[in-house]
């Protein structure tokens, strides 16, 4: 018979807070740091008052909408306490639920006793007072201070020159490829992508948090219209994330034992029951292919393992949404069918997509559902362009073996890459489409398309096809037929850009 683990060794999740700020007069707005204080104190609120004032271990999830010099040493400031673990962190959507794990884990091994995750964005009222060109009486912006480092900053030159090195343009690549390895037409793949939204904008209209508190139809959702502009084909405004919010949230672990010390109720606690972690390589093009992730598999299939095996075992799962591929992708590995419901918070298009720090409001309402009724969560979040992955697995009851560090299956997902073909610039000839897709501008109107070809050779290369080259265009975006796997003409345009025209 094993022994009982010792309560000051059982990590918690005892109290959760958040903030949504919609200032009737801009100049009113929250900043960032004060949406952390506020959920902080939030989540001490929804535990024990007490405990806030005990913080040894504070993780904030790197923001981009204000810059601060040592944001996470004045948050700390703000609170009155000297964490002795005191970390910001870098850019990443699957961050909040890493950094819950890795709280988590310090609590586990008795080097934590009471830590706080946090994050927070004001990009909304930023971006209104920039356009007002109206100075904010915020904490000076730190514009000495390191700049985060983001996706674009990994990929290849000829990516960044036509406009691929941007989430809004990579994700349609995976979302076009995925659709056509599944055996889906494009509309079959449209259609699914809008019944699944239309479950986050029913979750988010009932999430008090919620940025956007409406549900929408399918067709509202996938049709483009004067106020759903297509954005990347197939995605219309209505299918990507929503980073213009003013979001911030909070969540407090702790030990069993200090849990009950502070008078908490166990049916308010929920327990971590372990998770996983893995990544892909930063630069997408570096990729064996782009109809499954290697990483996302293994760390979802890793969540199966410990849940008997079985994705339906959940009660309640989040699978990250800022864009469908990524869910439709994950639900697949998971085994669930199409009658998902993917979120218990909104999605980053609905309740909002305050950057990198959706997951954190996404704990948040995890911890609510359980404490509700639900037995079983799983939070899977998700970085970078389908590069980041690491999911959780909570309960409502205790877990029976210590937490375990195993965290990381990366060499799991190494195991199953295939051959990466090399990359090249100068190609001509024939070309065979892996994937593709269109870009509009602001006015929706073609700005041009990116198709992601494999050579003749076996090499790789990214190609234009010009705005005007309306018949490779219609070929591209016919909705009945994919064009993955079809051929055209490799030619080099003007200035030194390969160019695709589709085969008549």
């Amino acid at each position: 018979m094993k022994a009982e683990l010792p309560p000051d060794r059982i990590p918690v999740i005892a109290g959760v807070g958040e903030i949504a700020d919609h200032p009737k007069d801009i100049a009113q707005g929250l900043e960032p740091l004060a949406l952390l204080e506020a959920a902080v104190r939030r989540a001490g609120d929804d535990s024990a008052a007490t405990l806030t004032r005990e913080i040894d271990s504070l993780d904030i999830v790197n923001f981009l909408s204000w810059r601060y010099h040592d944001p996470e040493q004045q948050l700390a400031t703000r609170l009155g306490v000297t964490p002795r673990h005191c970390y910001y962190g870098p850019v990443g959507g699957e961050s909040p639920i890493r950094f819950i794990h890795e709280a988590a884990l310090r609590i586990a091994r008795g080097e934590s006793q009471v830590a706080v995750v946090c994050g927070a964005e004001a990009q909304s009222t930023a971006t209104k007072a920039a356009r007002a060109k109206l100075e904010l009486p915020w904490t000076p912006f730190a514009s000495d201070a390191p700049e985060p480092k983001r996706g674009a900053a990994f990929q290849k030159p000829l990516a960044t020159q036509l406009g691929v090195a941007r989430p809004i343009t990579v994700y349609p690549l995976y979302e076009a490829a995925t659709a056509a390895h599944w055996g889906q037409t494009p509309r079959q793949a449209l259609d699914e992508s809008g019944v699944l939204w239309s479950r986050y904008a029913e979750a988010a209209a009932a999430n008090p948090n919620a940025w956007i508190k409406r549900g929408f139809t399918p067709d509202e959702i996938t049709t483009p219209s004067a106020d759903n502009r297509l954005i990347a084909w197939p995605y219309t405004k209505l299918m990507v994330a929503n980073p213009s919010v003013n979001l911030g949230a909070a969540v407090l672990l702790t030990s069993l034992a200090k849990a009950r010390e502070a008078g908490i109720a166990d049916d308010k606690l929920i327990y971590i029951h372990g998770g996983a972690s893995a990544e892909e390589p930063r630069d997408f093009l570096a990729r064996d292919q782009f109809v499954q992730s290697h990483a996302q598999n293994a760390v979802l299939d890793t969540i199966k393992s410990l849940v008997g095996g079985d994705g339906r075992a959940f009660d309640a799962i989040e699978l990250y949404s800022c864009f469908p591929v990524v869910p439709k992708m994950a639900r697949r590995t998971l085994g669930l069918g199409d009658d998902v419901q993917p979120t218990v918070t909104g999605g980053l298009t609905f309740f909002g997509a305050p950057l990198n720090t959706y997951m954190t409001h996404a704990a948040c309402a995890m911890v609510r559902k359980l404490r509700g009724g639900g037995k079983l969560g799983l939070l899977y979040g998700q970085g970078g362009f389908v590069t980041k992955h690491h999911a959780l697995v909570v309960s409502r009851t205790p877990q029976c073996e210590a937490l375990s560090e195993s965290v990381s299956v990366q060499a799991r997902a190494d195991a199953a890459y295939g051959e990466v073909p090399p990359f090249i610039t100068d190609a001509t000839g024939d070309g065979t489409v892996e994937s593709f897709t269109v870009i509009y501008t602001g006015r929706g109107e073609v700005e041009h398309g990116v198709v992601v070809l494999r050579t003749s050779g076996g090499a790789r290369t990214l190609a234009r096809v010009p705005a005007q080259d309306q018949a490779t265009l219609a070929f591209l975006t016919n909705m009945d037929r994919s064009p993955i796997g079809t051929r055209g003409e490799i030619t080099i345009g003007a200035d030194g850009v390969p160019e695709l025209r589709a085969a008549s």
